[in-house]
């Protein structure tokens, strides 16, 4: 089949296989939303008297039509179409005739996959937010469940002073608040138009790129049409990035499960249904979803330095380079949000194991208590601190396991409420409502 782009010359076989590669696996990402843009290019178009209305009511029919068949799982890119552009085109055209090759006016393939991508990011990261939110929730209703339930807390791995699980999933929640935080500036990135930007240096078409960022819900435009083609790349490592710092929060949560459920601790256990044995030795319950999801978000950490790497040293313009990013990052998504919903499975489903510091082995976790003890007794901090350490030496120490932590962020006061609205103001910042009707509103006949 011939190419879109295609004049007279036809390109060797192995030269065209190698430069389309997996794309039309990563087309059917950017499907619906290459429709889309098609849906307020066209629009635009016709505003601009660039089509006529009765040519725009058909190729919204027939691009709605499209789009309904991507969402209902129908639709693949035939054998020989180089990319989802082209399979757009070819239909309209087989359907409208030459009122379909009028759709690529005033436009790019650069720009058509710039957009694409960023409607695709922005949908992922709009996802993505929404699972975040449901674990965020499930931590911070644990962490009450399990204020006054102690832990050891360790520093260097070595015995430290008194936590709780509470305190303990209580930080990976207000972790993840950062996360969405990084999440949301991405968010703010991905969420600017570049339609229009055409090959990199704009059209001496009378386009309206103003109205096509408010047809796609846009917050703003990419405005310098060569930067527009510049930030292909910079949106992807953004997002990346705000990947992978979700993924670090799951992989460190993964790290301390798999040690806490570990018998030399102790500390947590989960039903046997949730837990994989061994072909030989009968007593295993081991935890394998912890070390998958400790595994796959390692790897999601990587992506941004992949990215990073594949741009380096790129001039301004387009490089076929940048067709590459997509292939670890988008299936990237539905592996991080699948870790999340993992992860939420187990934590659920947590059993926690109740006085654990009655145990002796931890009684050097309370010196600090002890300290503190004699401090608010009107002794010196040094001479108190060097008190304790003589009778742990001398075999003299005493101690008392009730714990007084009032200031906020302790084992007292977990600040909760507090903790959740931060997460509120950060996910209202995104106002996903409104690109949710934009979007209705262009898919309205």
């Amino acid at each position: 089949m011939s190419k879109l782009w295609q004049k007279n010359n036809k390109v060797v076989d192995a030269v065209e296989q190698f430069t389309i590669g997996n794309d039309q696996a990563m087309d059917q990402y950017l499907a619906a939303y290459d429709v889309l843009g098609s849906l307020a290019h066209t629009t635009m178009l016709s505003e601009v008297g660039l089509l006529t209305k009765d040519e725009l009511s058909q190729l919204k029919q027939a691009l709605i039509e499209i789009y309904n068949k991507i969402q209902a799982g129908n639709f693949s890119l035939d054998a020989g179409v180089e990319d989802i552009h082209s399979q757009v085109e070819i239909l309209l055209t087989e359907q409208l005739g030459d009122i379909g090759k009028k759709i690529h006016s005033a436009r790019s393939r650069n720009d058509q996959v710039l957009v694409d991508i960023k409607l695709f990011l922005r949908a992922e990261l709009i996802g993505l937010s929404t699972s975040v939110q449901d674990f965020f929730n499930l931590l911070q209703e644990k962490s009450e469940a399990h204020k006054n339930d102690l832990l050891p807390g360790y520093t260097h791995l070595q015995l430290a002073m008194p936590s709780s699980f509470g305190l303990w999933l209580g930080a990976y929640a207000e972790s993840l608040v950062d996360d969405m935080t990084m999440l949301n500036a991405a968010y703010k990135v991905v969420n600017k138009n570049p339609l229009g930007s055409a090959a990199g240096y704009g059209s001496s078409f009378p386009i309206n790129r103003t109205r096509t960022t408010e047809l796609l819900g846009f917050d703003t435009l990419n405005y310098n049409v060569v930067y527009a083609q510049m930030g292909r790349g910079k949106a992807e490592r953004v997002t990346a990035m705000a990947m992978a710092n979700i993924a670090d929060t799951l992989s460190r949560l993964s790290m301390d499960a798999c040690l806490f459920m570990n018998q030399n601790f102790g500390f947590i256990g989960f039903p046997e249904s949730l837990t994989t044995g061994s072909s030989i030795m009968p007593h295993k319950k081991n935890p394998d979803v912890f070390e998958l999801i400790r595994s796959y978000c390692n790897r999601i950490k990587a992506l941004p330095n992949e990215i990073m790497m594949m741009t380096t040293n790129l001039p301004s313009g387009y490089h076929r380079d940048l067709q590459l990013l997509k292939e670890h990052l988008f299936p990237a998504f539905a592996q991080l949000k699948n870790c999340i919903s993992m992860a939420s499975l187990m934590i659920q489903n947590m059993e926690v194991k109740k006085g654990l510091l009655e145990d002796p082995k931890y009684q050097f976790l309370f010196s600090v208590e002890e300290v503190n003890r004699l401090v608010n007794g009107g002794m010196p901090f040094r001479d108190a601190y060097k008190k304790v350490g003589l009778d742990i030496e001398a075999g003299n120490f005493t101690y008392s396991t009730h714990i007084e932590h009032t200031h906020e962020g302790s084992i007292g006061n977990l600040c909760t409420a507090q903790i959740q609205a931060q997460m509120k103001l950060v996910v209202d910042g995104m106002e996903v409502e409104k690109v949710n009707e934009r979007i209705q509103e262009l898919l309205n006949i």
